[in-house]
Order: structure tokens, then C-alpha cells, then sequence
């Protein structure tokens, strides 16, 4: 049933757990110190720490959840850029590299980056997982091992097919690689009953985009978990081999700076899970055990590069489904350890995060943006982690404890750059494009595949020069079977430390080559089965396939 003015009613699933008594407690509005207890304390509500979340609760262990975010809900989410990228993005939506040479889009709120990603849902490439079994020891991740709890999370998060025909901004995608002979294929998303809105990245304000914030987060706190929100983890500390206790510093209400309170978590089991970049930092102000110099490196990125196309026909990149098509062919089509390759997807276009992507400015830049409806954008991400002169960037620490990343580009990915924007230029004008501008501070805006080839190619492809952005962060807590290899073993566990764990895309010992926030569900589900088990928790069934509704009588 539709409600005042037949506009249909959506539920908020937040504002109606907290009426039912979750255990919420926003640590801004803390007095005074406290002091809590669980069977395990998470730090982090995104992929890894939700989907743990729920698996130990389910299991009957008492479960604490730290996020440095907000608790936001579908009531909150507007669909404005400006409201968004402050309340849910770390760094306000502007964290760059140690250079400043990459912008990087990380979630900093409860869901993580899943409640503002883009829905884009791929199980882990067979020559990625064939990669890790021959030069990490990982022998347990195979395809077959892994497709059982790929296949839950996929029922559990209602990851399919998505059969709405495609935008046109990912439309152009489709027919002008068509035109070139190159194979795409449509992106399967975590949706159910998906308006085709647009705005994935500013919070679904229908609670259609089936993430963290509405999934697992929800099922813990309705079995018992405890969610602190507004709450640095600020580091583990360690006695004897093990997890004494995890200190935790409330933030302001804007989550800025501490207010000077500090909670104390005492609990048998750690998980960090707070994201590539954020986990590394946590375990490094803990000096957590790394005898062999590896915490913090082989941190990876996805390093990508965009191509803007300017079209006749309106394009309007903001409307319906951020991503739903692809392409793989210039990953297929060279070795894993040969030439970086690179995938190719169409991004949402919203004019703030496109203003200030793209390159120039002043009457040039004002030009450009007087176009928005009609600009078609391509993106590449470079599959980085699989050849010695791709070997990701280094999580280090700043002089007051906080997170950088160091992340250098070499010569060797700047050819995968100049590589890509040749092949979105050439799909681009195949698509029927006026003019096709690579996004570079010394490219021009050109009118045709022979100019924009000639340019391209002679372009020089440094940092600060070429845009380069990421919203994809992997490794930094490496897997592996031997020690020399990773700070962690293939079951999650840190080693050194008894009772710590890591569940989150930092496991990861290269990047994905695929949007990885379905790796980190199968991966992260198989890990807190085996943990909920090593801690005595009791056998339960999958989660349940049922979500929160999107209308209501």
C-alpha cells in the first residue's frame, strides 16, 4: 500500500532495531570511561566484520562490534553528494596516497564501504586463486573449496543476475566494444528490488542495496551483538603472546577528533576487519609481532584511470545502475604475470565526484561540466600484485598514529595506464563518440580514434599529471603459508598472537583483479565458520535469505 500522496513507504530497519532494544551505544555521548566484555571484539562493520558478525552471534558467542563511523539508515541517505561523501567516506571522500598521487573512495561508516559501494559482485578469478596456490602456499583456495561459500553469501546477500537493460552510460560500453569484437558480459549486484535509481554511492535510500547495514548487521544485533559506534580502535595491546585488552577512543558526534573518553574491550578472540589501510595502521600502533618487516606492505589498489567521451544523445550517467557491465578481455588476454592487465567498467557520473576528477580548470573546466548529461565515462583497473615491478604500496604510520599509504607507480603500471586509455578511447569513439578527453592534466579534448591514438601515446604518464584514483584496497596483512610470507596464516589468524584474527580484504597477498566485496564475503564466511568452531560455538544452519522490505503497508 502507498502512503500520503501515493508515495510508497520505506521502512527504516535501523530506527526500528534501535526502538527494539539493540545494544547501540554512540561513544560521542559517552560521559566517562568504560569498560565492556565479549566472547569477541570485531573492529570494523563492513564485509569482513559484518559477515563475522553475524556468523559468531549465530553461533552463540557474545559478539562487540567497533566502528569508527556513524550508525546511518535509509532515512538519512538524500542522494546528495554533499551530504554523503562527509558522513560516510574516510577523509570526507579525499583520501589520497602518501604523493597524493591517488584519491582513494573507502567506507567510513556502519556497513563500511559496502553500504556506499557500487554493487558490483565477482567471485574471486580462477587465475587469481591459481596464483596464491602456486606462489603463496594458499593450497585451501581453490575454486571448487571456495564456491560452496561463495554460493551462500551470493543467497544470503541476494547476489544475481541484474536483468534490467543496461544505462547508456554502460550501454556505450557494450556497443562500442561490440563494434571492436571485444566480449563483455552484464555485472551481477547485491540488490533486491533495486528502483534503478542511481545514487549506490551515496547510501541506498531504499534499502534495496542488500549491504552490511541491512544484512548481517541487523541479524547480530537482533542475536545479541553490541555496536559501538563513533570509536577508533586505537590499538591492541599485548602481553605474552596474546590480546590483553583492545583500547578504544570515542570521536565527536562529526567524528573528527576524540573527546578524551576511552573504552576498554576485554574479550577472548579479536577480529580486525577494518579495511586494507585501517588494519595494517591498528595492528602497527599495537607493534604487533612482524619479524619479517611484512605488516603493512603489499598493500594494493586496483590502480584506475578514466576516459571521458562526449556524445550527441543525453547519456546521464547518474540514473540507473551505477555498473552493470564489463569487460575482461584485456585481463584474459595476456598472462597474469605479464603485462599488467586491466578491467573495464562504466562508473556512475554524479557531478561533484566527477567535477573534481576530472582534469583542468577554470572556463575549460566550467565547459567541460556544462556537458555533464552528454559525458560517457570508462574506467580501468589495473590488476597490480602479480609481477615484481607491481608489488602494491606500504601502510604506514603518520606522526600521530594515523594511516598513509605509500603507493609508487612504476614504469611498469604507467604502460598498463597508457595501455588502457587507448583501449576506452578506441570503444569510445566506436560507441559514437564527438570527442573522447583522457583524464590527464596535458590531454586535450580529441575528435577522432587516429588524433586521440597519436596523442595518447605520446602523453607523459607521471604522478600528478595522469588522474589516477581507487576504490578498491587490498593486502597489508598478506595471507600465506609460510611466515616469511604473510603476518598471516591461510585460516585468518595473525601470527605471534594467539587470539587475533584478521577478516577483511587486507588478507588478500595480491589484489583481486575483479571488485573484490564478494571475495570478502565467501573468503570471510569460510574463515568465521572455522573460528566460531575453534571457540566453541555451537553448529548453525546459513543465514537466512530473508532482508528488511522494501515497502510496507
Amino acid at each position: 500500500m502507498s502512503g500520503d500522496n501515493d508515495k510508497p513507504v520505506i521502512p527504516d530497519p535501523i530506527r526500528a532495531g534501535l526502538a527494539a532494544g539493540w545494544r547501540v551505544t554512540d561513544c560521542a555521548t559517552l560521559e566517562r570511561d568504560r569498560a565492556l566484555e565479549a566472547d569477541v571484539a570485531i573492529v570494523g562493520s563492513g564485509a569482513g566484520g559484518g559477515v563475522t558478525a553475524e556468523i559468531l552471534t549465530r553461533a552463540g558467542l557474545s559478539v562487540i562490534i567497533v566502528e569508527e563511523g556513524a550508525l546511518k539508515s535509509s532515512s538519512d541517505f538524500k542522494m546528495r553528494e554533499a551530504d554523503a561523501y562527509p558522513a560516510l567516506y574516510q577523509e570526507a571522500g579525499a583520501r589520497k596516497t602518501r604523493d597524493k598521487g591517488i584519491n582513494i573512495l573507502q567506507g567510513r561508516t556502519v556497513g563500511g564501504s559496502t553500504t556506499v559501494n557500487w554493487t558490483s559482485s565477482f567471485r574471486t578469478p580462477p587465475a587469481t586463486l591459481a596464483h596464491w596456490r602456486k606462489h603463496h602456499g594458499l593450497a585451501d583456495y581453490s575454486e571448487q573449496a571456495l564456491a560452496p561459500w561463495f554460493a551462500q553469501m551470493e543467497r544470503r546477500l541476494h547476489i544475481g543476475p541484474w536483468d534490467v537493460p543496461p544505462n547508456e552510460n554502460n550501454d556505450l560500453l557494450k556497443r562500442g566494444a561490440a563494434k571492436l569484437g571485444i566480449p563483455t558480459a552484464g555485472i551481477r549486484r547485491n540488490v533486491q528490488g533495486c528502483w534503478n535509481l542511481g545514487y549506490c554511492g551515496m547510501g541506498c535510500p531504499t534499502n534495496a542495496k542488500q549491504s552490511m547495514l541491512v544484512t548481517t548487521i541487523p541479524a547480530a544485533l537482533g542475536d545479541g551483538a553490541a555496536l559501538l559506534t563513533h570509536a577508533r580502535a586505537e590499538r591492541l595491546v599485548l602481553k605474552g603472546g596474546r590480546v590483553d585488552h583492545l583500547v578504544v577512543a570515542a570521536l565527536t558526534a562529526d567524528g573528527l577528533e576524540p573527546t578524551g573518553k576511552l573504552v576498554t574491550l576485554r574479550a577472548k578472540h579479536y577480529v580486525v576487519a577494518g579495511g586494507a589501510i585501517n588494519s595494517p595502521a591498528l595492528l602497527l600502533r599495537s607493534g604487533a609481532p612482524d619479524p619479517h618487516g611484512l605488516l603493512g606492505g603489499r598493500t594494493f589498489l586496483h590502480p584506475t584511470v578514466i576516459s571521458a567521451g562526449l556524445f550527441e544523445q543525453r547519456v546521464d550517467g547518474h540514473a540507473g545502475a551505477p555498473q552493470s557491465i564489463y569487460s575482461d578481455h584485456f585481463l584474459d588476454s595476456v598472462p597474469v604475470g605479464g603485462p599488467i592487465g586491466y578491467k573495464l567498467e562504466a562508473p556512475p557520473l554524479h557531478p561533484l565526484l566527477l567535477s573534481t576528477t576530472m582534469a583542468g580548470f577554470g572556463q575549460a573546466h566550467a565547459d567541460q561540466m556544462r556537458q555533464f548529461p552528454h559525458i560517457h565515462g570508462l574506467l580501468a583497473l589495473l590488476r597490480d600484485g602479480f609481477h615484481p615491478e607491481a608489488a602494491g604500496g606500504r601502510v604506514e604510520l603518520s606522526g600521530h598514529g594515523a594511516p598513509v599509504l605509500d603507493y609508487p607507480i612504476t614504469p611498469f603500471i604507467w604502460d598498463g595506464v597508457r595501455r588502457a586509455l587507448l583501449t576506452m578511447a578506441e570503444i569510445q569513439f566506436a560507441a559514437g563518440a564527438r570527442s573522447v578527453t583522457p583524464v590527464h592534466e596535458m590531454a586535450g579534448s580529441y575528435t577522432s580514434w587516429a588524433q586521440a591514438r597519436q596523442a595518447i601515446a605520446a602523453l607523459p604518464y607521471r604522478t600528478l599529471l595522469t588522474r589516477v584514483v581507487s576504490a578498491h584496497v587490498m593486502g597489508g596483512c598478506g595471507m600465506a603459508a609460510d611466515a616469511r610470507g604473510g603476518v598471516t596464516d591461510p585460516r585468518g589468524r595473525y601470527r605471534g598472537v594467539a587470539n587475533l584474527s584478521v577478516h577483511d580484504g587486507s588478507l588478500f597477498p595480491t589484489s583481486i583483479g575483479a571488485n573484490p566485496q564478494l571475495s570478502i564475503y565467501g573468503v570471510t564466511a569460510r574463515l568465521a565458520t572455522q573460528l566460531a568452531a575453534d571457540l566453541g560455538g555451537k553448529a548453525a544452519p546459513p543465514a537466512a535469505t530473508a532482508s528488511i522490505p522494501i515497502r510496507a503497508a
